[in-house]
């Protein structure tokens, strides 16, 4: 039988392995943005929708962009670097969760910080409602396995005091 200390760290473990894994994929993906819309637009099963034709603009406004000027494609770049970093920041909590408890608590305070970001931004470039929603429920669906390892690492921290 396993101890409450093992049982917490396994369980803390999976959290933040599924939290890494979904930081990274949302960062390569930023690497290939031109290909995943034109991909996102050949599927699309109502190419009459107002959403189709918001998706078909960003992907000829993405392709126009890299044909004319690929340098700024590089700020993509920059983005996926930049969850691939935070992901590798993750690392802490994994080895030593008590201690590098204030990791999780800034990807808390990232995750509440995506909301504001969607509406003020979002709103001055010009993104439609629905997208932004989408935006915000990167933050809320990341907060949920933050809070429960946050939740199993104080749990974790009173079994071996």
């Amino acid at each position: 039988m396993i101890s409450n200390t093992e049982k917490f760290r396994k369980e803390i473990k999976v959290l933040l392995i599924i939290f890494i894994i979904s930081l990274l994929l949302s960062g390569i993906t930023a690497f290939s943005v031109e290909t995943e819309l034109r991909w996102a637009c050949s599927w699309w099963p109502e190419q009459y929708s107002d959403f189709y034709k918001w998706l078909y603009a960003c992907y000829h406004a993405i392709k126009n962009t890299n044909e004319q000027y690929p340098y700024l494609a590089y700020g993509y770049d920059w983005l996926a670097f930049a969850h691939i970093v935070i992901a590798i920041a993750f690392i802490g909590p994994f080895k030593d969760p008590v201690k590098n408890i204030w990791i999780i608590e800034f990807g808390c305070i990232a995750c509440i910080s995506v909301i504001p970001l969607a509406f003020i931004a979002g709103h001055i470039r010009q993104i439609p409602v629905y997208w932004r929603l989408i935006d915000c429920s990167f933050g809320i669906i990341g907060i949920i396995p933050l809070l429960i390892c946050h939740r199993k690492i104080k749990q974790l921290e009173k079994a071996i005091a």
